[in-house]
């Protein structure tokens, strides 16, 4: 697909074509894979699914959409020019390359929400021997390159949306598993980043 996108002629619409079927691709992947998955023996409540939820759908809106009403927020940032829908389509692709293999590894410990399942496994290997919780680095990755192709405010704004957000579902999502596996998840804290590799090893 790379190669195609860089031996053809680009604009910005096409860009964000390939961008949309990216986006259209990481979800087809999660709900086929959604289909095996282990009970859930402990999840969050339906508000605080809520608290994350919402701010998310503002994130992508904001990224995918022009506000008719706030045109402050159509400020352009970056210049409209190939080299950024190229490397916005690039990053989009890597981003949603490392979600889904991080998606892979979990295998059926995944949800949508926070949740602990039974017999719950702590995922060590692969990406996450280096981070914790890179589903969403990569779906920060790819939010960035879409962003690119975009270059507008609005999308700064709606990946500072998305990285509050992330992070405090994370940080929901390190009580549980602390409480579940206690010394082994501390273990791994301490050695890993949360959505970027750790720089130093204790």
């Amino acid at each position: 697909m790379l190669h195609h996108l860089i031996s053809t002629e680009i604009n910005p619409q096409r860009a964000m074509q390939w961008s949309r079927w990216l986006w259209c691709i990481l979800a087809a992947v999660w709900l086929v894979l959604s289909f095996a998955m282990k009970s859930v023996k402990r999840s969050e409540t339906i508000r605080e699914r809520i608290q994350h939820i919402a701010p998310l759908l503002v994130a992508f809106w904001l990224l995918f959409n022009q506000p008719r009403y706030w045109q402050w927020l159509n400020l352009r940032l970056l210049p409209n020019a190939p080299i950024f829908w190229r490397a916005g389509v690039a990053i989009t692709a890597a981003g949603v390359a490392i979600s889904i293999w991080a998606r892979l590894s979990l295998g059926s410990n995944w949800s949508g929400m926070v949740t602990l399942k039974d017999n719950h496994e702590l995922i060590r290997t692969g990406l996450y021997s280096r981070i914790r919780h890179p589903i969403y680095t990569g779906i920060l990755l790819a939010f960035v390159g879409t962003a690119s192709i975009q270059g507008e405010l609005r999308c700064l704004v709606g990946f500072a949306i998305l990285l509050i957000t992330l992070h405090f579902k994370a940080k929901r999502e390190e009580g549980f598993l602390d409480q579940e596996f206690g010394p082994n998840f501390a273990e791994h804290f301490s050695r890993t980043g949360m959505f970027l590799p750790k720089l130093t090893q204790p």
